[in-house]
């Protein structure tokens, strides 16, 4: 890039004019502290084109850096400040995050689809890269020194051959970079990274070891109420008569707020609102809208089709029939989960002089912002949402719902108000991820070949609808909603294998049972599991190896590698190498291989499981991970997200069920939906393989999407039983093994 301007009076001399010649101009604005204050967001202040919508850098020279993308406890925001710290050549140490204030930060985007790093951070990398190599061509004005003769060390440039040097500060004080972000700014050679692909440590851990972090939860405002939501008793009541007389007489109790079906009760403190949220007397009309949850898949399967769409095909599948080998069919299902985050969602709301503020946990700002302004009739520049890190917060749980409702009353009231929902809200009020149907069909050859696969997957349209999900405040107070976004992105529902003659058809459905929101690894979890599975089956049927029938059928030389790499990790031994254990106490191993949406992350996991005859409990014992997604930012972080994602899937495969009644949900606390607990975690193997000249992938999900299908092979392997509906509970287990028994 090259300068053709001043900075901080700094006259051009005719030598650098020649030397230099061309046109960048960069100029500066004031930048505006962060604060809690509320005002109409100024303009131009989270431009995404523009350096300084990213990174501000101040007198001191610290810098600041400001992402759309924000903390879900997963470590992204330590990654997205080592990005930035190494494209700037600084210490992680001058590093000033402020993330997801959609008056402060650009709109990147929710925090989701393990993109954060893939593409926000990248975002960012290129801001940085296009701002230090602006300074550089501003130093080399002013220092009357080529450009390629300087050097960036710790936010200084100077001269190689020595001489005078210029600090970052010198050269922008507080002003605003207003550059055009560069998309082919030449960003830093992998060989010369100092902070990028080391593990540094989290900066937001010692904050919340220590008990002194600032969690949603936590966040008050002078003067503010404290609000309980009276939701309604069935998921379709409406609100018949209310009676508070029994609240009036709680001390600190203000008042009732009735809009439509929406009812909430205020006090001065938070006892007095929990106390007068379980003394009003409310009167709901009946529903029961809801299916019979023993006949959950033949409701999923007799739900209204949208559209029938092909995925994947290739070759021909018409004529199965006529091979010459034999047909291999299959159902899988995966029953309803709930987010469960462990702290339930808190927002607190403001309305003033006609601007709404609103602190919210929520993974997607700026599109909550949006959501909000239509829902309460103001302009996107009369609403502002600042992120505060809620305790459990990843996916679309219950955060938007909650800040909705809050943001609701703050209007209505015209005064601070903290919303914070009780754990039944949570669990009985948060999106739910839908139940999944996939049929499986393959044909064999001669020689145990796969001549034709088949597979249809129902599932609902609704949640895979990227933005605008309905806010439940909007739903009960008869308030405008979002429109819903066009299109759904699927690319990840077909199989990462180059098969002959496959086909892969997804019917969306109208309807799910329950308000829906996606949960990690959205539908690549359901259908890895049935794919994996199935392939499993096909291997078991034809006596293949589970690895040989998937290094077979693959020619993707990242994929081949990370196979080779597990199979050397895990040590397999070729299935039906050893017999079956004797006893109660049986022990078996699984395989399951992802290429995440078939476009990224590669992963591949063995999981090695004890099933007792007995009761039908599983245990997985150890889990085996080789996982590659190009450039690693963090390994330390890395593994986290790896660990987090298997401990929270085998939660979700072996235990998590969702139950509800003809009107509501039913399993409104954890003795009713219960989670995995610490005996059961299982010790997790790890091998990275780092790629630091590939563009890095996202790691939030990929490894989530692998774990059923790896769980439910390792007990056919040990038991001879097949696990076709998740979750894989000890009764049903049990049933499954007496049933197997008895053929």
């Amino acid at each position: 890039m090259r300068a053709g301007g001043q900075i901080s009076g700094a006259p051009l001399s005719r030598r650098a004019v020649l030397t230099y010649g061309g046109a960048l101009v960069v100029t500066f604005e004031a930048l505006r502290s962060p604060s809690w204050a509320q005002a109409p967001p100024p303009t131009n202040v989270g431009v995404a084109d523009e350096v300084g919508g990213f990174i501000a850098i101040d007198t001191d020279g610290r810098v600041t850096i400001k992402s759309g993308k924000v903390e879900l406890g997963t470590g992204a925001i330590t990654a997205i400040a080592q990005i930035a710290a190494e494209e700037l050549s600084i210490p992680m140490g001058r590093v000033t995050m402020i993330q997801g204030d959609t008056e402060l930060t650009p709109n990147q985007g929710p925090t989701y689809a393990s993109l954060t790093i893939q593409d926000g951070g990248m975002q960012i990398r290129r801001a940085a890269a296009t701002a230090r190599a602006a300074l550089l061509d501003q130093a080399a004005i002013r220092l009357e020194v080529a450009k390629d003769m300087l050097e960036v060390r710790d936010g200084v440039i100077t001269p190689r051959q020595g001489g005078e040097s210029l600090s970052y500060a010198q050269l922008v004080g507080e002003r605003r970079l207003k550059i055009k972000v560069d998309p082919a700014a030449a960003l830093k050679d992998p060989k010369d990274y100092t902070i990028v692909g080391t593990p540094v440590p989290r900066l937001d851990l010692p904050a919340k070891v220590l008990g002194r972090f600032t969690f949603i939860q936590d966040f008050t405002l002078p003067g503010m109420l404290h609000a309980r939501m009276v939701h309604p008793a069935a998921l379709g009541a409406k609100l018949e008569a209310w009676n508070d007389a029994a609240c009036r007489k709680i001390p600190g109790y203000v008042r009732t707020v009735r809009k439509g079906d929406f009812l909430a009760v205020v006090a001065g403190n938070e006892w007095a609102a929990i106390r007068a949220s379980t003394a009003i007397v409310a009167t709901w009309s009946a529903w029961a809208g809801l299916p019979d949850e023993a006949r959950l898949f033949e409701y999923v399967r007799s739900s209204k089709v949208v559209r029938n769409e092909v995925l994947q095909a290739t070759g021909d599948t018409t004529g199965d029939e006529r091979a010459s080998g034999r047909i291999i069919e299959a159902t899988y299902d995966l029953a309803l989960n709930t987010h469960g985050s462990i702290g339930p969602s808190c927002a607190v709301a403001d309305f003033k002089d006609g601007v709404l503020t609103v602190w919210t946990p929520s993974q997607a700002s700026h599109l909550l912002r949006s959501q909000l302004a239509t829902m309460l009739g103001l302009s996107q520049e009369r609403v502002r949402c600042i992120f505060v890190e809620g305790a459990g917060c990843y996916g679309r749980n219950g955060a938007d719902d909650c800040s909705s409702e809050a943001a609701l009353l703050a209007k209505l009231l015209g005064r601070p108000v903290r919303l914070q929902w009780m754990r039944s809200d949570e669990h009985g009020w948060d999106p739910k991820g839908p139940p999944v149907l996939l049929d499986y069909r393959a044909s064999l050859d001669d020689q145990g070949r796969i001549a034709t696969w088949q597979s249809d997957i129902f599932l609902s349209e609704r949640p895979m609808q990227r933005s605008g999900a309905t806010l439940l405040a909007a739903t009960l107070a008869k308030l405008p909603k979002f429109g819903s976004g066009a299109g759904v992105y699927n690319p990840g529902l077909g199989i990462p294998y180059a098969l002959a003659n496959s086909k892969l058809t997804a019917h969306w459905l109208a309807d799910t049972p329950l308000p829906a929101a996606w949960i990690r690894a959205p539908a690549r979890m359901q259908n890895t599991f049935g794919n994996e599975s199935f392939l499993d089956e096909i291997a078991a049927a034809t006596a293949v190896d589970p690895f040989d029938i998937r290094t077979r059928n693959l020619k993707d030389p990242r994929g081949l590698e990370l196979l080779e790499s597990l199979r050397n990790l895990a040590q397999w031994e070729p299935r039906g190498s050893r017999p079956r254990d004797g006893g109660m106490l049986v022990r078996g191993r699984g395989v399951s291989y992802a290429k995440y949406e078939l476009v990224r992350t590669y992963v591949g996991i063995v999981a090695d499981v004890t099933v007792d005859w007995s009761d039908g409990r599983i245990k997985v014992d150890r889990v085996f991970v080789v996982h590659d997604c190009g450039q690693i930012i963090n390994p330390d972080g890395l593994r986290n997200q790896i660990e987090g994602n298997v401990v929270q899937t085998i939660s979700r495969t072996l235990v998590e069920q969702l139950t509800f009644s003809r009107s509501a949900v039913t399993s409104l606390n954890w003795g009713s939906y219960p989670i995995l607990t610490f005996p059961n975690v299982p010790q997790v193997m790890i091998d990275l393989i780092d790629r630091p000249n590939e563009a890095p992938w996202g790691a939030g999900e990929p490894t989530t999407s692998v774990v059923p299908s790896a769980i439910a092979n390792a007990v056919f392997d040990a038991t001879g039983v097949r696990l076709r509906s998740v979750p894989f509970r000890a009764a049903k287990v049990l049933a499954a093994m007496r049933l197997a028994k008895a053929r």
